[in-house]
């Protein structure tokens, strides 16, 4: 089975080069609904394979000045405590219970639902605060309302594994709006690697990892991930996000029923 793992990570890591929309989205419902793992330990091993693959892109974007640091600073107040908070909440509840399982499938298949709907109107969010971008109350709100947006992914990422990348995106190109989007997508995926550092510990502490299963899925995401950015500038982006969003609708639909 391992080599299904790797080569499903493969596939995972090539959608996410050439959309750049957050592995979680895809990897964690595949594990589920596809290869039937347990949802917590799915969502636990999806943590750590974000945080080792988001690693290296946070280096990348660093080295070139694309991270805005202040608000990575912001969205990291608010989700590094709710991600601890939400795990100690996580560990009380008996492991492979059938509340448990429900709260996560659930929680899963909302913030597929968010995912998609960031995905098809992210620009007609960014139109809109730029329209109000010069709103004094829009700019004095700015700092605390990206601090509850951590506190909001802290919990859902924590929970899912979903929501650190298209989610988190969507929200800052809306409070940031004259941003370039490169500092925007440097800053979500500076902000995603400690929060699904910290919610990935806090679920391997609990016993929601399968390492063999990361390794697997590792081996076959980098190549991935390369190979896909590299392709992304030959496939019209306009075609694949209605596909993608259309998809994640779906699977978001059935995870919530189960």
């Amino acid at each position: 089975m391992d080599w299904l793992y790797t080569l499903s990570g493969f596939v995972v890591g090539a959608i996410v080069g050439l959309t750049g929309v957050g592995g979680g989205s895809l990897m964690t419902p595949l594990l589920v609904l596809l290869f039937g793992i347990h949802p917590a330990t799915a969502v636990g091993t999806d943590l750590l394979y974000a945080a080792i693959t988001k690693s290296g892109g946070t280096v990348v974007h660093a080295k070139k000045g694309h991270v805005n640091w202040r608000i990575t600073s912001l969205l990291a107040v608010g989700s590094i405590p709710a991600a601890g908070l939400t795990i100690l909440a996580l560990s009380w509840l008996p492991k492979q219970n059938a509340a448990a399982t429900h709260i996560i499938s659930v929680s899963l298949g909302v913030a597929l639902l968010l995912t998609a709907g960031a995905i098809l109107f992210r620009k007609n969010l960014q139109h809109h605060a730029l329209v109000h971008a010069d709103d004094q109350t829009h700019t004095r709100l700015r700092d605390p309302i990206t601090i509850a947006v951590g506190v909001v992914l802290g919990v859902l990422v924590t929970i899912s594994s979903v929501g650190a990348g298209a989610l988190g995106v969507a929200v800052l190109f809306y409070l940031y709006p004259k941003l370039p989007a490169i500092r925007i997508i440097g800053s979500d995926i500076a902000h995603a690697v400690p929060l699904t550092l910290v919610a990935g510990i806090g679920h391997w502490v609990i016993g929601n990892v399968d390492w063999l299963l990361l390794g697997s899925l590792l081996l076959g995401s980098l190549p991935g991930i390369w190979l896909g950015s590299h392709a992304s500038a030959k496939v019209p982006e306009r075609f694949l996000r209605p596909i993608l969003a259309t998809m994640l609708v779906l699977v978001g639909g059935k995870l919530i029923a189960l």
